[in-house]
């Protein structure tokens, strides 16, 4: 079996094909950066066709799938036919599937209308979740126990993460990754797919490793994960402008454009927000807090962490 942790693809008929291969490329493209995934495509039939047409096969059978805790269930959307019909209402024994897999510790996903799944499975009982706008009011109406929310990207509650369709998809796989391996990592996966990484109601709080990053200037990217990655070295701006090829004045000008702050503005912020997550650390002393940092002592790191934060 394999060691690495596992995301589960659940192929419906009808399946909507961004819903589903959004996320999977986000995953994918995780051992890119090293964290790769085994992904496993599965469903209750052996090969479905999309909502669009398009054949998909060869296809595990659910039953043959068994998760562990921390593994992934991803339910992507598909057509509300379908989803209103007698036939999807009988397949209980992968209703059952699903429960048995949340009670393994796995965590289950939807995105779209797949919320209509996990709420006929019973899983989102009691709990806050979202769906396509086009289709909260029907979600809410069709399972009156489940508290639908508008104008919400994705949202978890008691586990189980639902996201509000297509693109979010990407966002909420986006996400995951930054749960588990960090903001900085997401933002790497981000920008080989080449979208910004967003930020959902499931979290709100303003991250410097997200911030300033909504361009596409591959040379400001790669030295903002170079000070990411280096906040104890003291670069120079000579050295990072070595780092891209620029002089030194073309790339100060070109790193304000694309982020709207200066280079030391993002350094500070960057050690700041580092700082503030050692700080919870009990067996750091301040001083190990600055030198990681990179700040020149203590003194410093206060005086930092005194000033307000824009």
């Amino acid at each position: 079996m394999s060691a690495l942790p596992h995301v589960v693809f659940v192929v419906p008929p009808g399946v909507h094909v961004l819903d589903l291969t959004g996320p999977v490329q986000v995953f994918y493209e995780a051992a890119t950066y090293g964290q790769p995934y085994q992904l496993t495509y599965c469903s209750y039939q052996p090969a479905v066709s999309s909502s669009a047409g398009l054949g998909l096969r060869p296809l595990v059978p659910f039953a043959e799938v068994a998760l562990q805790a921390g593994d992934f269930v991803f339910v992507p959307g598909l057509e509300m036919e379908y989803l209103r019909s007698a036939a999807f209402r009988q397949e209980e024994a992968f209703f059952a599937w699903l429960r048995a897999q949340q009670a393994r510790g796995a965590r289950l996903c939807s995105i779209c209308t797949g919320a209509f799944v996990l709420a006929e499975a019973g899983l989102l009982d009691g709990h806050k979740c979202t769906t396509h706008w086009r289709r909260l009011a029907e979600l809410q109406a069709r399972f009156p126990r489940v508290q639908a929310l508008p104008d919400t990207l994705f949202v978890e509650d008691g586990g189980v993460y639902t996201s509000a369709g297509v693109t979010a998809g990407i966002d909420l796989a986006l996400y995951l990754l930054e749960e588990q391996h960090g903001p900085l990592f997401a933002t790497k996966v981000a920008r080989e797919l080449v979208v910004y990484t967003r930020r959902g109601g499931a979290h709100k709080q303003q991250s410097i490793y997200l911030d300033c990053r909504n361009h596409l200037h591959s040379g400001v990217h790669h030295v903002q994960d170079w000070l990411a990655e280096n906040l104890a070295a003291s670069a120079t701006l000579e050295t990072l402008a070595e780092l891209v090829h620029m002089s030194p004045r073309t790339l100060t000008r070109t790193f304000r454009k694309a982020t709207g702050i200066s280079i030391n503005e993002y350094t500070t912020a960057l050690r700041r927000e580092l700082a503030h997550t050692l700080r919870h650390n009990p067996a750091l002393t301040l001083e190990a807090i600055a030198a990681q940092c990179g700040f020149r002592n203590v003194r410093q790191l206060q005086r930092i962490w005194s000033k307000p934060t824009a």
